[in-house]
């Protein structure tokens, strides 16, 4: 492994995928990249074991085995700065609550010397995103990630904007105030789920259920989902002027549902702004924690990085 490669690696609730990075282009190395099944519900040590097992094969495809640096994309709640794991109450990774991931992670990793650094899961998505494509033509971009739960990232000139005046609290959405709860309540496949069963009386699994069938009251659950996502998110476009807006996760699959009435709503407001559906997903968050190894980046991040 030289020394601009970094391993990415991208936490989710039910898998992990580890890959090699080459920070100077961005891009993941071909054949490196492994995911392993993870059961978030299991002990401390056999996830940690799980976690390792695609890392360690990572690090066996580029032949090295002192010095590694490895970015995460972790889910919160999350100490980023120390790498504290605070899963408590949220249905996943509970077993790890209070845990040292570079501590105890470290103790499985097949490496001399590990260096491990931690970024939001929704906000490596968004660095990854504008780093690549379509969005390296724009200087202020918003991410959004609709899947399990709501994430964002607020990115200007690829850094993802935390403190500034222009963005909300932290530098993200998914815990500000919505109708009766928070923009996690709204905008997730839960909510979907939730919304179609009091709508069509029929119980589904996923969103791509709903989008698959295709008649009005699925149709109602996606126009519903786009009005609110457009009033909600408004406010703080007109804060933030983004250029463009970039949406990921598996609810983005159904875009051609419910981006319709966002996009028509965001324009009545008054509001010019591209969109983009990311066709990167997984591979986004892990070149953007890879890229916490890039120096003039780690710079400009590694003091902003939220404790929770």
């Amino acid at each position: 492994m030289s020394k601009n490669i970094a391993i990415g690696v991208d936490i989710g609730g039910s898998h992990i995928t580890s890959a090699a990075v080459d920070i100077n282009t961005l891009e993941i190395i071909s054949g490196t990249t492994h995911s392993v099944k993870v059961n978030n519900k299991a002990a401390k040590e056999d996830i940690l074991e799980n976690w390792s097992q695609a890392i360690n094969k990572t690090i066996a495809d580029v032949s090295k085995t002192t010095d590694i640096n490895i970015g995460f994309a972790m889910p919160g709640p999350f100490h980023y700065k120390t790498g504290l794991a605070m899963f408590e109450g949220n249905d996943k990774y509970e077993n790890l609550y209070n845990v040292s991931i570079p501590d105890e992670l470290a103790k499985y990793i097949n490496a001399g010397s590990v260096n491990m650094r931690f970024i939001n899961d929704a906000t490596a998505f968004g660095v990854g995103v504008s780093a690549m494509g379509k969005a390296k033509n724009y200087s202020k971009t918003i991410a959004v990630t609709l899947g399990t739960g709501f994430g964002s990232a607020f990115i200007k000139d690829g850094v993802p904007q935390v403190n500034a005046d222009d963005v909300p609290e932290g530098g993200c959405l998914w815990d500000k105030p919505y109708k009766d709860g928070i923009g996690d309540d709204y905008f997730s496949t839960r909510w979907c789920i939730k919304r179609y069963y009091e709508i069509a009386s029929k119980q589904v699994h996923g969103v791509k259920e709903i989008a698959e069938a295709n008649d009005a009251d699925s149709k109602q659950v996606f126009t519903g989902f786009g009005s609110n996502m457009a009033e909600f998110m408004i406010p703080f476009l007109q804060k933030f002027k983004p250029e463009l807006i970039i949406l990921g996760g598996n609810v983005s699959l159904a875009y051609e549902f419910f981006l319709p009435v966002l996009k028509q709503k965001i324009k009545e407001a008054g509001l010019l702004v591209d969109y983009e559906i990311s066709k990167l997903m997984e591979d986004a968050a892990i070149i953007g924690s890879a890229k916490l190894f890039d120096p003039h980046f780690w710079g400009h991040v590694k003091n902003d990085l939220p404790n929770l």
